[in-house]
């Protein structure tokens, strides 16, 4: 290709027109800014924690009439900064999808299918089984030697926490871990 003389000046004066503009404040990094603005107009603002792994990025959720319609990472947390990993980006994806569970699920002893519970169902069976097993499990003194102290404990249940988990429900967590007797509360990033 051959670039005549006349050709040339016509880029060169497009050239210097186009950073003449984006000098003045009309580049597309604006545009792009002002129909994200439009994307998330009427829209309710909440943070909340990645659920992928142990890190815990914070991630901003813009909700529209109780539907998701944007995630994106939270500039402002001190984990992630607004960045966010691969994971993290599609969490929107596992969000929308037909196959997530959004009710108690439960499948009988012996059956080869899930059902649906209410959460009133799931409450009840959770709260019998640790009734259960703390019953069974209970050791309410240990022989040393000849001498017998009280321990009160159960070796049988276990509470395990997570980065996603807040100060305050670790400190519950510990809370019910040491009122059902248990010393087994751990946190999923040390295992």
């Amino acid at each position: 290709m051959t670039l005549s003389r006349r050709n040339w000046l016509k880029i060169a004066a497009g050239g210097t027109a186009g950073l003449a503009l984006a000098d003045l404040g009309f580049g597309p990094g604006e545009a792009r800014a002002a129909t994200g603005a439009l994307k998330l107009k009427g829209t309710k603002e909440f943070t909340t924690a990645c659920n992928f792994c142990s890190c815990g990025c914070g991630m901003v959720a813009h909700v529209r009439d109780g539907q998701l319609v944007n995630l994106e990472g939270d500039p402002d947390h001190a984990i992630n900064f607004g960045a966010l990993c691969t994971k993290g980006a599609a969490m929107k994806a596992t969000h929308d999808s037909p196959r997530r569970v959004k009710a108690p699920m439960y499948r009988a002893p012996g059956s080869d299918r899930w059902e649906e519970i209410s959460w009133e169902q799931a409450y009840e069976k959770l709260a019998r089984k640790i009734k259960a097993t703390r019953d069974a499990t209970w050791t309410a003194t240990e022989q040393d030697g000849d001498q017998e102290y009280p321990v009160n404990r159960t070796d049988a249940i276990a509470l395990l926490g997570g980065a996603q988990n807040t100060n305050e429900e670790c400190y519950l967590f510990n809370k019910m871990g040491r009122l059902l007797g248990t010393s087994y509360v751990e946190h999923q990033a040390r295992l």
